[in-house]
């Protein structure tokens, strides 16, 4: 039994230790002069996986030119998507979950097909829309695509769907119309299932990388993902901004997601069986 135990943990920190290795990579070659950044990983050794040479000189640089823009940019498109997002799929997910009315099994269904299609797919065509109503280059362009989340919206549906619906019919029959049933009942008792919805909307947002390198070309509304793409060209890559980059860019996320993790899985946990 307590050897069983023993290997099981050992096998989930080796798990962790594998996914934690390239975070780790990136950290020791932002953290290295770009000269010393490849040179030992023909003849593995020490200084492969230990920098024999630390400088702060990326980091140094990266913060001094455009990408501290770039990252408030992101941290501000993300947090509009977030806010937004869940103004609009939040209403979506209840009136799909609680109210009845015709043709809702095909708006569900739609919904599920409209999260199966890739974004890249549709990126094309939606950016001439945005252009033509002249939401090019505008906080507004880079957000609106994100807002309605055909995901978020499916995990919502599903946790308000495990909510007994007695508490419902009985608000009904003390007068409650369906915006104060959602805004007094269903809110306060979701509170995982959002912040859940919550972190799909900032991922979403946060990777995205083609969506704002069509609809926001200009520096002013660049963010952290297109930022990093300007230090490498056809003729010449900076490694170590890259990847001092690279670094900023992966921490803000995993920090996130790290403090919000017991919401996620509780959430995930309460949906997993509804129907």
């Amino acid at each position: 039994m307590f050897a069983g135990h023993l290997f099981k943990r050992l096998a989930i920190a080796a798990l962790g230790l594998l996914f934690f290795l390239p975070l780790y990579w990136i950290a020791i070659s932002a953290l290295r002069p770009e000269d010393d950044i490849f040179r030992y990983i023909s003849n593995l050794g020490i200084w492969t996986v230990l920098p024999n040479r630390v400088t702060f000189r990326n980091i140094a640089d990266l913060w001094t030119g455009f990408f501290g823009r770039a990252i408030l940019n992101s941290l501000w498109v993300s947090f509009l998507t977030v806010t937004v997002g869940l103004l609009v799929c939040a209403p979506a997910a209840f009136a799909l979950a609680v109210i009845e009315f015709r043709g809702r099994s095909v708006v569900f269904g739609a919904m599920i097909i409209s999260f199966l299609i890739p974004f890249d797919a549709i990126a094309p065509p939606l950016y001439f829309v945005l252009r033509d109503l002249g939401l090019q280059d505008s906080f507004t362009g880079l957000v609106l695509p994100g807002v309605g989340n055909g995901l978020t919206v499916f995990l919502l549906r599903q946790f308000f769907a495990g909510i007994p619906r007695e508490l419902s019919d009985a608000a009904k029959v003390d007068g409650m119309g369906w915006f104060q049933i959602f805004w007094r009942i269903y809110l306060p008792l979701s509170r995982p299932a959002l912040v859940s919805g919550a972190l799909i909307l900032f991922i979403f947002q946060w990777q995205a990388y083609l969506w704002p390198l069509l609809i926001a070309p200009s520096n002013d509304y660049k963010v952290a993902a297109v930022a990093i793409a300007q230090y490498t060209s056809v003729f010449d890559v900076n490694y170590g901004l890259t990847f001092a980059g690279a670094l900023f860019i992966s921490l803000i996320p995993m920090v996130i997601l790290t403090v919000m993790q017991r919401y996620y899985t509780s959430s995930v946990a309460s949906t997993g069986g509804k129907e």
